[in-house]
């Protein structure tokens, strides 16, 4: 996985490196795919889909989100099809997408059903709040999404007393799916 530079900070905080190499194994990108993230903040998954699927197109609800997700796409030199759409979804959604990642809470049920309506291929769905995983994974069941929930926690060691410890991050649940064929190895086509 190349290294992503993220020097433009949106507040919100990145996807973490390891939980998005995970999430690029379940989103399964090739340069056939047109990449919709919902939930753009600094760029870092934008960035990463830019360099494996054909076209990228990323939503975004507060402008000053657009305007770091533009600047760390040109701080990691990413010349790909990337289209930033400033709205809130499900406004703003393509009604051609093959992959569709949401990486944040809000209106995430809308943007179920507009993947269900659009025959999104494969959706992935990041959570770090228990209550609001319980109910995605109800919502992606109920509209027929749900391959699996992923449940993992990165933790990263330092220095401490001259041995090694651990300080971890918050747990992030992963829902993974979409309207497409299950294929023999597990994932979907």
């Amino acid at each position: 996985m190349a290294n992503v530079s993220l020097p433009y900070d949106a507040k919100a905080g990145p996807t973490k490196p390891e939980v998005r190499a995970v999430l690029l194994s379940k989103l399964d990108l090739d340069p056939t795919d047109h990449f919709v993230e919902v939930g753009s903040c600094t760029g870092a998954v934008t960035i990463e889909a830019a360099r494996r699927a054909g076209r990228v197109t990323a939503l975004e609800r507060k402008s000053e989100r657009i305007e770091t997700t533009k600047k760390n796409l040109t701080a990691n030199d990413v010349t790909a099809n990337v289209n930033l759409r400033e709205a809130e979804a499900p406004e703003g959604l393509p009604e051609d997408a093959d992959v569709l990642f949401i990486g944040g809470s809000r209106n995430y049920e809308a943007v179920l059903d507009t993947a269900v309506e659009t025959d999104v291929d494969r959706v992935v769905m990041n959570v770090s709040r228990l209550e609001v995983a319980g109910a995605a994974t109800e919502a992606f069941r109920e509209r027929d999404l749900l391959e699996e929930v992923i449940q993992f926690q990165v933790s990263h060691g330092y220095e401490l007393a001259g041995a090694t410890s651990f300080d971890s991050e918050n747990p992030v649940y992963m829902l993974v799916g979409g309207t497409g064929e299950v294929a023999t190895d597990g994932g979907r086509r």
